[in-house]
């Protein structure tokens, strides 16, 4: 059995898995964020639980909020005050006496997509989170891509290209964002970004939802903003599949289920790619909540797959 940790910053989320990967338990609790002994007997007790259920010992993957320093396993999350700055993986490994493999919870969720059925046979597929935040993962061939520091995937901290102040105007405020830099993509393409970028050129504060219910109801204001958020995401997403050159791209958060998305992206992304360049395929996220735990459960399954097929 294969057990996914889903750890955010307000709930842990553990997920039992069978060999074919049908969930058969899940359960959530409040997230200790203050108290790492706290944190590590959370979870030292739901996969004791989890154990109990299944009558043996499971696989145990981890996604976090946050990276490893590949240099002494030490996590830096933000959102997990509990953890940050601990070895959290080498710690959780000695707690359950048995191997723990840990993850950024956005390569969780791209490794989750790229191991549907339907998808198995993209060799690169890209993957993409339009949440409060922008994060991303990368995986080739069924495997993650991490890199040397951890961070392959870190995509909401491209900085705007400069297609994108054609479109936003030299005047455009550089938004100061969490990782302590100005100017990175997230600020602006985040489900935070859209609603910012609204208040921004129409003087006005609505919600996301807000927005889009108002682009289907033909209010013009709406409707500019859709076709300049369109037009940014297409020329920031363009520079990205130059560079990574996916054979598929799964969009997550909550921005994702926004329909406008897939039905304009594929006619605008042409003009931000090299003239050889095909646009690949643009999914809609299959898994929705459940993709960071099927990710953390599926740590263990990497490497257990042939190859896949160039299309």
């Amino acid at each position: 059995m294969y057990y996914g940790f889903d750890i955010g910053g307000t709930k842990i989320e553990l997920a039992v898995f069978d060999a074919d990967l049908q969930r058969i338990w899940q359960k959530r609790i409040p997230t200790p964020r203050d108290d790492y002994d706290r944190l590590l007997h959370a979870l030292l007790t739901l996969t004791e639980e989890a154990d109990a259920l299944i009558g043996g010992r499971g696989w145990v993957g981890v996604g976090v909020p946050g990276m490893e320093n590949t240099d002494d396993g030490t996590l830096f999350a933000a959102n997990l005050p509990a953890a940050m700055g601990r070895p959290l993986r080498a710690d959780l490994s000695l707690l359950l006496q048995r191997e723990v493999r840990l993850s950024n919870d956005a390569n969780c969720f791209a490794l989750s997509e790229a191991w549907d059925e339907a998808f198995r046979s993209y060799p690169v597929v890209l993957g993409i989170i339009l949440g409060t935040g922008m994060g991303g993962g990368l995986v080739v061939n069924g495997q993650v891509v991490d890199g040397k520091n951890g961070i392959a995937g870190e995509f909401g901290h491209f900085r705007l290209p400069i297609d994108a102040l054609d479109i936003l105007g030299e005047t455009i405020p550089r938004v100061k964002c969490g990782c302590g830099r100005v100017g990175c993509v997230e600020n602006y393409l985040s489900g935070r970004g859209f609603e910012w970028l609204y208040a921004h050129f129409s003087r006005r504060t609505l919600s996301a939802p807000e927005i889009i219910a108002a682009f289907y109801a033909g209010d013009p204001q709406a409707q500019a903003h859709v076709d300049r958020y369109l037009a940014l995401l297409a020329v920031c997403l363009g520079n990205l599949l130059t560079l990574v050159d996916p054979h598929l791209v799964v969009l997550g958060g909550g921005l994702s289920n926004f329909d406008e998305i897939y039905r304009q992206l594929p006619h605008r992304l042409p003009g931000s790619l090299l003239p050889v360049a095909r646009v690949p395929r643009i999914e809609k996220a299959r898994y929705g909540d459940a993709g960071g735990v099927r990710g953390a459960a599926l740590l263990h399954l990497m490497g257990q797959t042939a190859p896949r097929q160039s299309l």
